[in-house]
């Protein structure tokens, strides 16, 4: 299959994971993959932000900026209908993103089937955090893209909700939720191996990756440490970077447990599994309503004993004393009580991590099996052949 895979992503983050994930996927399956995206998407490193467009985003007026993002989709149109006759592709997948018609409208002129995988409602989020100037324009562009794409793709049943709360049907939607390339586990080592490269032996590590930040919570786990007595094994390795870095550095300063803290600041990629493999729990702290996180498929293919949020999203994939030990997010002290209890029962600590592992191969939690799922669903629309269906009105 000559698959045409289209997204506006600059960023070199967890987002950026999936994106080259599931294209290695696909190519490793025999398919060909066409990529659509901004130039500067292929040239940055790990880690780095959007660049330019980061800073127009911060000091440009918001209902200008926005208005920019929509631009750009008549810049994305030419990229697809360039490739789409050079290329010829049998279907087009796409990530979606705000104010990002050029796939929908591609897809409609070429009567090609179009896939729209969905990590967030982005609407609602860029509201929440960042602020959004043009309202309306947002909500039309979001319900367009998501009511005129074939199928769309959310990462949790959770997120499929919001996507069918703006009448997408729910027989359009398909829940394909993250996963792992297990080419990037199979060299991990063991957890004493693990630890001994890091300076760890002999402590009973607490872990978290990931992008650093203050609603996570991790504040906590170092008021957790510092209760602990002086001879205790127990030690925080933060494995990532993030806006909330500083601060915790300064209260472990402040409780005297410097000794029994280390964050790494940013790991690239092929590093990540070699210091989850010392992770004796690994911790999910907070998540949003409706992620999918990556870190919590990484720590599933280790085989680690997780604490996570007793939330829909993750009970989707975690399920209490089984895979992990879950804690009620509304209550303060749940975080230090999971995690305690997870340090002093061995046993539960060993079944749950055990759990783990087998969550992946049990629930078919891969790039490959994803990439498998998203070919499956291209060759029934290509069997249908459907025609293009009209734009319904945005809400």
């Amino acid at each position: 299959m000559r698959i045409l895979y289209h997204h506006r992503t600059r960023s070199k983050d967890g987002q950026y994971v999936h994106i080259e994930e599931m294209i290695h996927a696909l190519r490793k399956q025999g398919h060909e993959v066409i990529i659509v995206a901004p130039p500067s998407a292929e040239t940055e490193d790990f880690g780095s932000d959007a660049g330019a467009v980061a800073l127009l985003k911060r000091w440009l007026p918001k209902w200008f900026y926005e208005l920019m993002e929509l631009g750009y989709s008549a810049v994305a149109y030419r990229r697809l209908a360039k490739a789409i006759q050079e290329h010829k592709p049998d279907c087009i997948y796409e990530r979606y993103n705000l104010f990002l018609p050029a796939g929908i409208w591609a897809a409609r002129r070429y009567k090609l089937p179009l896939l729209l995988e969905v990590n967030a409602p982005i609407l609602e989020e860029r509201s929440r955090y960042d602020g959004l100037s043009l309202t309306r324009l947002a909500r039309w562009s979001q319900a367009y893209a998501w009511r005129n794409a074939d199928v769309t793709l959310p990462v949790t049943q959770v997120l499929g909700d919001i996507v069918a709360s703006y009448g997408v049907d729910p027989k359009r939607i398909v829940v394909i939720p993250n996963g792992i390339n297990g080419e990037r586990f199979e060299s991990a080592p063991d957890v004493e191996a693990a630890k001994h490269a890091l300076g760890l032996d002999g402590r009973l590590v607490l872990g978290f990756t990931g992008f650093v930040r203050d609603w996570h919570g991790l504040d906590k786990v170092l008021n957790l440490i510092a209760n602990d007595p002086p001879a205790s094994r127990r030690h925080l390795l933060v494995v990532g970077d993030g806006p909330a870095r500083p601060n915790l550095e300064r209260q472990a300063r402040e409780l005297g447990i410097e000794n029994r803290v280390t964050f790494t600041g940013i790991v690239g990629r092929d590093d990540v599994a070699r210091h989850v493999a010392a992770f004796d729990v690994a911790l999910q702290p907070a998540v949003v309503a409706y992620a999918s996180p990556l870190k919590l498929f990484e720590y599933l293919a280790l085989g680690k004993a997780i604490v996570g949020p007793a939330q829909p999203n993750i009970e989707e994939i975690l399920v209490q004393n089984q895979n992990a030990v879950l804690f009620d997010p509304d209550n303060t002290d749940a975080l230090a009580d999971a995690i305690q209890v997870l340090c002093t029962d061995d046993a539960l600590r060993a079944r749950v991590a055990e759990n783990a592992r087998a969550t992946i191969v049990t629930r078919q939690l891969t790039w490959d099996a994803n990439a498998r799922r998203v070919v499956g669903l291209f060759d029934e629309l290509l069997q249908d052949s459907p025609a293009p269906q009209p734009e319904r009105r945005a809400a």
